[in-house]
């Protein structure tokens, strides 16, 4: 039960939200500064469950529905914010914190929860994932993330591996432009292999473009320009707070070139692992991301902690707000890359 704190996020910016004015950025403090302070304080959790245990937390259908519960709680959240956006008279500085607002929930309860489905093998989560992805216009993640990002992380040929030394906003567009148009080659090579022609229900690039537009038209046909407008900011601020959790999750770490040519295999020290517990809980363990790459079809309740991966010295919160000043980023995080990847 201890994952309901996930929930915590959307009620807060809810809230947020509906009493609006200076209330209205209220979310920001809670996820950047209230949540760093409590992983500050609180104790690392560097354990792992038993195989028993493991077994009796996959059989538990309970961890599967704290996951699909967002994808109502998502769309509720949008409906909820578009009506107050299109009945309200709200000034400019509400309106950007209405975005940043939505835009986080889009991030944490949207794309994180997208990312996890998007892995599991039954159909319908896969199109529960596909759905918490389109009001953050990122779609296309559901393809470039398993069938381009998961083969070529940590290396030059993966646009989500930040390199030594980059910034986080030479990061942005750097996997911004890079994972949507590697999505359509990874798609084109799909149709190729399979002979899928461009209009087949099967070309996913193609459909997710559709929906996409499809969702915009919708929000100015119901709900007008001024809703557009905050649909369109919010899904901005969503898909840079994932590339910015993708900034720190693989920074400065390669992948050896072997002497075939090919890179060697991905194991747990080609991802930042962090064990402080409330980002675990409420990133539905994100943070143990050196398992994920590891062995990415494990659930998000038995990842573990593996000692040999590198280690954040703060929670992924702490770490997002550090990335933004590149200077104090590249002082801490330098110096814990080992030296034969940079």
């Amino acid at each position: 039960m201890k994952y309901l704190w996930a929930y915590s996020i959307p009620v807060v910016g809810i809230l947020c939200i509906f009493q609006q004015g200076l209330w209205s950025y209220f979310l920001l403090v809670f996820v950047f500064v209230l949540i760093p302070i409590l992983e500050y304080i609180l104790p690392l959790d560097h354990s792992n469950y038993s195989d028993e245990e493991k077994g009796k937390r996959l059989k538990n259908k309970l961890f599967d529905w704290l996951l699909y519960l967002n994808v109502l709680i998502l769309y509720g959240s949008l409906f909820f914010t578009f009506t107050i956006v299109q009945t309200k008279s709200l000034q400019l500085y509400e309106l950007i914190g209405i975005v940043l607002s939505l835009g986080i929930i889009l991030g944490s309860n949207g794309i994180n929860v997208a990312h996890e489905l998007g892995h599991r093998k039954k159909r319908y989560e896969r199109i529960l994932g596909k759905l918490l992805l389109i009001p953050s216009h990122y779609t296309h993640f559901f393809i470039e993330h398993n069938h381009g990002h998961h083969l070529d992380v940590s290396t030059p040929d993966d646009p989500s591996t930040a390199k030594y030394n980059q910034s986080l906003y030479s990061f942005w567009w750097q996997s911004v432009s890079g994972t949507y148009l590697k999505a359509w080659k990874i798609q084109k090579r799909i149709n190729e292999i399979d002979t899928i022609s461009f209009f087949s229900p099967k070309n996913d690039m193609f459909w997710f473009t559709i929906i996409q537009i499809t969702y915009l038209i919708s929000l100015y046909a119901f709900f007008g320009l001024k809703v557009l407008f905050v649909g369109i900011s919010a899904g901005i601020v969503g898909f840079l707070l994932l590339e910015t959790i993708n900034y720190i999750e693989h920074y400065g770490l390669k992948r050896k070139n072997l002497p075939s040519g090919r890179y060697e295999r991905v194991s747990e020290k080609h991802s930042w692992n962090s064990n402080h517990i409330l980002g675990r809980i409420i990133l539905y363990e994100l943070t143990r991301h050196s398992d994920h790459h590891y062995k990415s079809t494990k659930e998000y309740q038995i990842l573990e902690c593996h000692e040999e991966s590198p280690q954040l010295p703060f929670g992924y919160p702490t770490s997002m707000v550090l990335s933004f000043i590149p200077p104090l980023w590249y002082s801490i995080m330098n110096k814990r890359i080992p030296e034969e990847m940079k």
